[in-house]
Order: C-alpha cells, then structure tokens, then sequence
C-alpha cells in the first residue's frame, strides 16, 4: 500500500490529495502525468493508448481520449508515450489543446481538443517511434525525438517541421548514439533544446548551428528526466542507476553543480530514477524525481543553491514510478506508475 511520509525537519508539508485508477483490464501503465497551464486539468496517458483527462481540484474523470481500442488490424493498442499542453498564446483561439505522441513503428503527433474530444492534426513520422515531445513556452514550436536519434522541430501554427537536429560539429560533440527518451526546451531561448537517453549524454542543441553544441556525459537517461530551471540556469537530470541519480548542472559551464543525495528507507535498494522536474515557481524551489527497484518518489525543497533537502516521499509502491509533474502553481504534484494509477499529492 503506497504512503505519503514526511521528511526532514523542515516547515514543508505534503499530504495525499487523491488517486485515480482508470481500472483498465489487464491493468496498463501510466506513462505520463501533466497538469494543464491553468490548473485546471490534469492529463494522463497509458500503455493501452488512452489519454484520460481529470479535474485538477477533484480527480473526476472529465474526458477520454484516444480510447483504448485499438487501431483496426493490429492486435495489441499503441502506448501513447508523452503528452504536453500547448501553452495559451496568442496565436490560437482554440485553449485546452494537448498534444501526445505514440511509439507506433511510424509515430504519430496528435493534436487533441480535450473538451470535445476531436483530434485536430496528425503528424507521421516514418520509421520512427516517438518517445518524447515538449513546447516552447510560448507554445509557437515543438520538438520531438525517439528511436531514430533525430530532434525534430515543428512549427505549431503550419504544424510543418522545420528542422532536424542531428549530429554534432564533429571536435567536440556528435549528437546522440541511441534512443533520445527526454526532451525540454529552454525557458526563454526557443533556439536551445536539452535532450536525453540512453547514450550517457545530454545533448545542448542550437537550432542555430543545427546540430549538438554542447553535452553533459555520464547521464543515463530512460524517462522524462531531463528539465531546465524556471530561469534557465541549470539543468536536471535523473539518471537510470543505483549511485549518482539526480543531479544538477550549470548550465552556462556544463559542469556538474550538485549530486542530490537519496537516502531511502531500504539499506538494500536504492531508486533508480525514470522521472525528474524542478517544480515551475520562479525560483525552482522545489524538485520531484522518481522511479524503478525501490519503487518510491520523492520531494525536494531547495532553500537556496546547491543546498537540496528531501521534505517528503511517496513510498511503498506497488511497481515503478514513470512520471511525475509539479501543478503550474507548485501547490499539488502528480505521479503515473506503472501500476496503471495516478496519485496526486498536495504541497505546502
């Protein structure tokens, strides 16, 4: 039986807010969580392709989508394996859009209306199954990545791609080896894009240059666990490994600025990481990160730099946490497992 529990001696508080349990058969596992810009929803997206939507406030389902049927003529649903909110602009009339991707032999990028239920726009990449997605803040562009190691640019307005990043300036970067499973944008530089996965690096790409400028090494990355602070001078990363999981980076010198330490309850296993994010406030004052063998997922507060302590975890997890997102305004924190539940917890 999962559990919220306090830690350190700090003044911040957490407690269980609620849980939604789709109770899907045979039970499928939750990939991605995300709160809407505004608060008021929250996105959920599983192995069997449905993307739930729930009210933030309550957790009452409000909306289904992509409902888990399965596409005519293949036997097993397609894991929708990254969602993401555009952000209000602007640029569009149409608010409450979210935008998910599948790890189909030819991914898809779908445009969702939540409150009707209609998919907008669907892009294909052939050949490549797509595992990541992410928007610039002021929702004018997204990126997506994968299985092919290509970083992909999409204008939101045209929905055409304008560019693919790939490879390095051939001295000191060559781009990424193997699958890229996590993406972010720069806060305020729409030319900057992080990405991550299974090569040990983080990839700094300019979509200036086109290719990688710089990289971070020995980050092994197998979930959404790379993001960049509200003010965009550090990076986050939550690698997949018993020793060193999360840490964070300056960015402007690439170097390692703090190894965060993880205690956990077991002296015998330790949380090898799916899942890491600043919380959104201005300061970045708090972090999340979570995933697989101890199965747990815990709080940090950061009173000030390079000074992390853990104020609260969520423990005792039936299988593996894959997701986790802090609410827009940092007050409630969402986490997907791979027990096909989403838990939702409150902070203060």
């Amino acid at each position: 039986m999962a559990e919220v529990t306090k830690l350190g001696a700090g003044n911040k508080k957490i407690r269980a807010k609620y849980t939604c349990n789709p109770n899907y058969t045979p039970v499928s596992d939750c990939f991605c969580v995300r709160f809407s810009p505004d608060d008021q929803y929250l996105a959920a997206s599983f192995a069997n392709g449905a993307i739930n939507i729930y009210n933030a406030s309550t957790g009452k389902q409000e909306f289904v989508l992509n409902h888990a049927e399965g596409k005519e003529g293949l036997s097993t649903p397609l894991p929708t394996t990254q969602l993401r909110w555009r952000p209000h602009s602007a640029q569009s009339k149409t608010k409450s859009v979210l935008i998910s991707v599948n790890a189909e032999f030819d991914g898809q990028i779908l445009h969702w209306h939540i409150k009707s239920g209609k998919c907008l726009h669907t892009i294909t990449e052939s050949g490549n199954q797509i595992f990541c997605l992410d928007y610039f803040s002021d929702g004018s562009q997204f990126a997506t990545a994968g299985r092919d190691r290509i970083v992909r640019v999409y204008d939101e307005v045209t929905k055409q791609q304008v560019q693919a990043l790939q490879g390095g300036d051939l001295k000191d970067t060559a781009g990424h080896s193997n699958r890229i499973f996590s993406l972010k944008y720069h806060p305020t530089e729409p030319n900057i894009i992080l990405s991550g996965g299974w090569d040990n690096t983080v990839q700094i790409w300019d979509t200036r240059r086109g290719h990688s400028v710089r990289s971070l090494w020995n980050c092994y990355l197998c979930g959404d666990a790379v993001d960049f602070s509200a003010d965009g001078r550090e990076i986050l990363t939550g690698s997949w490994r018993t020793e060193n999981a999360l840490q964070i980076w300056d960015y402007a010198s690439g170097e390692l600025a703090e190894t965060v330490e993880w205690r956990t309850a077991s002296a015998q296993n330790t949380c090898m990481l799916f899942a890491a994010q600043f919380s959104k406030d201005p300061a970045s004052s708090m972090m999340v990160a979570g995933g697989s063998q101890e199965n747990e997922c815990k709080f940090f507060h950061r009173p000030e730099r390079n000074k992390t302590e853990a104020f609260g975890a969520l423990v005792q997890l039936p299988k593996p946490v894959f997701s986790a997102d802090f609410s827009p305004n940092s007050k409630m924190a969402a986490v997907g497992s791979a027990d096909g539940q989403v838990r939702v917890l409150e902070l203060s």
